[in-house]
């Protein structure tokens, strides 16, 4: 028995937006995105990891495609946290600078790399990874997906910014509640005032 999962495929060449009727009225605008026009030439570093993305929510046209973008920009010293796509496998190029990245299959290996511009590596459909820049100049990827809503779940935010409870949290990593509400603090963004 097998398990077939993807984004539905479509019985038509796209899907046009509800607001339309039809594709008589749609033009090439509706097949192009501009979100990333800022990115080009490279505007100025920020200074902490950043994530721009051209999936289905960003750009319409996606709906039933089975292709997403994201475009990755790295200063010195960041990382990008462990997390996963459960709808999509992820295929990164390094564009600028360099990366350490890894993922974990489901049997607990780890599978890492160091990448510099030009290299390219896959990440598996569902399984934790991430991406860190270890060197001192700024590094950029760009990275495509194998579905127009690849999901992101964070590792860090998904275990200790959803409420479980910190005894369960505590038990599972084999260590004191107060540890617990010290990562769960240092993933807490400080209130506005």
């Amino acid at each position: 028995m097998a398990a077939v999962a993807g984004d539905p495929d479509i019985l038509t060449d796209f899907v046009p937006p509800p607001a339309l009727s039809g594709p008589v009225n749609i033009t090439g605008d509706y097949f192009t995105f501009t979100g990333f026009r800022a990115t080009v030439p490279a505007p100025p570093a920020p200074t902490a990891f950043a994530i721009s993305k051209a999936s289905m929510a960003e750009f319409p046209a996606l709906n039933g495609q089975s292709v997403s973008y994201a475009r990755l920009t790295f200063p010195a010293g960041t990382v990008n946290p462990t997390h996963t796509h459960p709808r999509a496998s992820e295929l990164l190029l390094v564009i600028d600078g360099a990366l350490s990245v890894g993922f974990i299959d489901t049997t607990g290996k780890l599978y890492t790399k160091d990448l510099v511009a030009g290299d390219m590596f896959v990440f598996p459909k569902g399984l934790v990874h991430y991406q860190s820049n270890q060197g001192p100049n700024l590094a950029v990827a760009l990275s495509g997906f194998g579905s127009a809503s690849a999901g992101t779940v964070s590792v860090p935010v998904t275990l200790f910014g959803t409420g479980i409870d910190d005894v369960v949290l505590a038990k599972s990593f084999k260590t004191d509640v107060a540890t617990v509400q010290k990562l769960k603090a240092a993933l807490t963004p400080p209130k506005k005032n």
